[in-house]
């Protein structure tokens, strides 16, 4: 075969693929979807939690504007929203609704006052649905 027979050939078919790949595109990744803010949020907090000394506490703190409620228990029923329970300042059992969004939380590691043991935020995370 000659010389240029051989780019003759070659050419063609660069050609044809060029056109295949025009009318036929090569499929594009979906983007990747972005992480929510509650998944976000979640994970600070449980990241907190797992770094704490065998003697220290994650005290959660969220601040109502009258009132100053100490988080025990954050249950996330979906990503846009939690529920935070916990106590005020009278030791009433209190519970926050609100989106992720709107969520403002002051955390705090705190050595536990002896003799108490010291007390472990619990999160809840909802139970995936049977497809």
């Amino acid at each position: 075969m000659a010389f240029g027979e051989i780019t003759k050939q070659l050419a063609q078919q660069a050609l044809g693929d060029t056109i295949k790949d025009a009318l036929d595109p090569p499929a594009k990744p979906a983007p990747p979807q972005p992480e929510s803010v509650g998944a976000v949020i979640l994970s600070q907090l449980q990241a907190m939690q797992r770094a704490l000394k065998q003697d220290e506490e994650l005290v959660i703190l969220c601040n109502t504007g009258a009132e100053t409620i100490r988080i025990f228990e954050v249950f996330v029923p979906s990503p846009q929203v939690f529920v935070l329970s916990g106590a005020d300042g009278g030791r009433n059992v209190t519970r926050i609704i609100s989106t992720s969004d709107s969520l403002q939380l002051v955390c705090k590691v705190m050595k536990a006052l002896d003799p108490a043991k010291p007390v472990r935020v619990g999160f809840i995370m909802p139970k995936p649905k049977p497809d």
